[in-house]
């Protein structure tokens, strides 16, 4: 019986930056960190990856986590900044936030590139913007 979502996960080529947005811009908290040295048969097993090595940290905001990991082995290939939401695989992730214009100015100061500014929709407003890595990440707000 599948209870729910758990986490999604991201891959990051400097997880000390993409950890600084998360929990001082977003506001996760790091629930814990981890990782694997190269030659760790049980890691790639289960990444279907060979010689893997990477370091990684599990994060948590209200009861959802995002998972973000740095492989240093084998050697990722480079994500484009600016990749379409509209790009086969993950789109976005979104957050739930609390007065979104202020989020909004709050955000944006600390650096963070929206692609507007927060527009109406018929439950609440919206936004999106991107982390340090490119990925797009939704501000909502249900009203």
């Amino acid at each position: 019986m599948i209870k729910g979502f758990h986490h999604a996960a991201l891959s990051t080529p400097n997880l000390e930056r993409c950890l600084h947005f998360y929990t001082e811009v977003i506001g996760c908290d790091i629930a814990y960190e981890f990782g694997w040295p190269a030659g760790t048969p049980e890691a790639d097993q289960v990444t279907g990856l060979e010689n893997s090595e990477a370091k990684a940290a599990m994060l948590k905001l209200g009861e959802s986590f995002l998972e973000v990991f740095e492989f240093s082995s084998p050697q990722p290939k480079h994500q484009n900044d600016e990749r379409p939401v509209c790009d086969n695989g993950i789109s976005h992730i979104a957050v739930e936030v609390k007065d979104i214009k202020s989020e909004y100015v709050r955000m944006k100061a600390a650096g963070m590139q929206f692609h507007s500014e927060p527009m109406a929709q018929e439950s609440g407003f919206m936004v999106y913007g991107r982390d340090p890595d490119g990925n797009v990440v939704e501000l909502i707000e249900y009203t």
